[in-house]
């Protein structure tokens, strides 16, 4: 493969892997990697990442898909710096045949297990990269189809099990040292680092061996995850979640911001009687010109409606750490969680409680499910409209959250009116891809021509949904 082709496939990885890479960006790669040492990986690595990567949430898929279009090495090949630390280590094994091994155990293993607890303990990152190849052509690879084979990760980190040498590490590192203080903590942290690092070269040098075999396309697709503001909250993971509540305030902040600002343009203020008529006299009287009051300064209102179904767990997951975020933005919240009936969860989001606490509390207390559990916006939208009909006022902003998938059971439309009429605002975000809509038994094309309706699937989308409310 040309530099070039290699150049426009990693390129279109990049973009197919989420990272926003225009052509002129494509093309100010190539400049500056005209500017570098083509040998030196780390300075290509480097231009790449100075003319393609927009956002910090972007780089871990750039250093993924990098790793796999321009390696370290080919094949079995290993780069000249690391040639002496890949002979030691095979010299190590290969000076333990004349040695009786110990019972039931394989003395090769011992052999790099030895190696690697040296190389760990001296920060050595050349020659873990040099033990990880060898490592994974001893141990990774397994029969698959005839004439081929298949390369894991899981089989080479199991037979070293790099976590178990901590406590050798530990007595070598802290010699002579008092064991249970901060050179304790100091050391532990920094091997653990270490360990993870050497992980994380294991799992690369197997990527890099399936790309050559099933082509880099594939395993670039199957390899790199989305960034953070790209994942899909209908298929988010416990992980994925937990870095989600880190970047759910911000966008709360700005929620608040933008409609307290759509509030303050819409709003001029109580007519100034006096100033009107006084300027009315330059006219003969006639008051070309009215005169307002400046409004007083207003946080508005939120009422927000969630639908915490099983068919939407991981979005209902995200809008109600939305919802715990949006309490310091407005002057009130109050939130309702439904299935087939409605109740308020506003209690379980109390300041200074945990989210996660208020969340179990939450699947426990909330009364959310009457009959079989099965989505029923009808039933819902109706309880909330005579439990809670004075929950939302003119000065309230309604935010609606679900697939306004109903399971075929009645839609509610004139009470979804009525409510919608006696708001300032209403909005409707829709976790699924607007080409789902209007399928099976969604009513979002209803529902839409009652509330606005936007597609909301990630955190990209929620941020544009933002920056246009006004």
């Amino acid at each position: 493969m040309s530099l070039l082709d290699r150049h426009a496939g990693f390129v279109a990885a990049l973009r197919g892997a989420g990272l926003p890479v225009s052509p002129v960006e494509g093309i100010d790669a190539v400049r500056a990697i005209a500017l570098v040492d083509l040998a030196d990986r780390e300075g290509l690595r480097a231009a790449y990442a100075g003319t393609v990567v927009k956002s910090p949430a972007h780089r871990p898929a750039f250093d993924t898909l990098f790793e796999l279009w321009f390696p370290p090495v080919m094949g079995e090949a290993v780069e000249a710096g690391d040639a002496f630390e890949a002979t030691e280590a095979r010299e190590s094994v290969e000076g333990m045949e004349g040695v009786a091994p110990r019972p039931g155990r394989d003395p090769a293993l011992d052999a790099l297990r030895d190696r690697l607890a040296g190389l760990l303990a001296a920060g050595d990152e050349a020659g873990l990269r040099a033990l990880a190849r060898t490592a994974v052509a001893r141990y990774g690879t397994a029969p698959a189809a005839p004439g081929r084979q298949s390369w894991f990760s899981y089989s080479v980190l199991r037979a070293l099990s790099p976590e178990t040498l901590m406590a050798r590490l530990l007595r070598e590192v802290l010699a002579g040292l008092e064991r249970g203080g901060m050179a304790e903590r100091v050391a532990r942290q920094t091997l653990t680092m270490r360990i993870a690092a050497f992980e994380d070269m294991v799992v690369a040098d197997v990527r890099r061996r399936i790309a050559e075999e099933s082509g880099l396309d594939r395993i670039a697709r199957a390899s790199v995850r989305p960034p953070l503001d790209q994942v899909d909250f209908l298929r988010a993971t416990r992980d994925d979640l937990a870095a989600l509540r880190r970047a759910v305030h911000p966008l709360a902040r700005r929620l608040g911001t933008r409609l307290a600002a759509r509030r303050r343009r819409g709003h001029r203020g109580r007519l100034d009687f006096r100033r009107t008529v006084r300027a009315s006299l330059s006219t003969g009287g006639v008051p070309l010109v009215t005169h307002h009051r400046p409004p007083r300064p207003h946080r508005p209102e939120l009422v927000v409606i969630c639908d915490v179904s099983s068919s939407v767990a991981a979005f209902a997951h995200f809008t109600l750490l939305l919802t715990f975020a949006l309490r310091e933005q407005f002057a009130k919240v109050r939130a309702f969680a439904f299935v087939d009936t409605v109740d308020e969860i506003t209690r379980f989001f109390a300041p200074g409680v945990d989210v996660v606490d208020a969340m179990t509390r939450l699947a426990a207390e909330a009364d959310v499910v009457r009959l079989g559990g099965r989505t029923n916006y009808g039933r819902a939208i109706e309880a909330f409209a005579e439990r809670y009909a004075g929950a939302v006022g003119p000065d309230t902003s309604l935010l609606i959250l679900g697939d306004a998938r109903s399971n075929y059971g009645p839609l509610a439309t004139p009470t979804l009116t009525a409510l919608a009429d006696r708001v300032r605002h209403a909005y409707w975000l829709n976790p699924e891809p607007r080409a789902d809509w209007d399928t099976g038994d969604s009513a979002a094309s209803t529902y839409g021509e009652i509330v606005p309706m936007r597609e909301c699937r990630n955190v990209a989308q929620l941020t544009e949904f933002i920056q246009t409310i006004g």
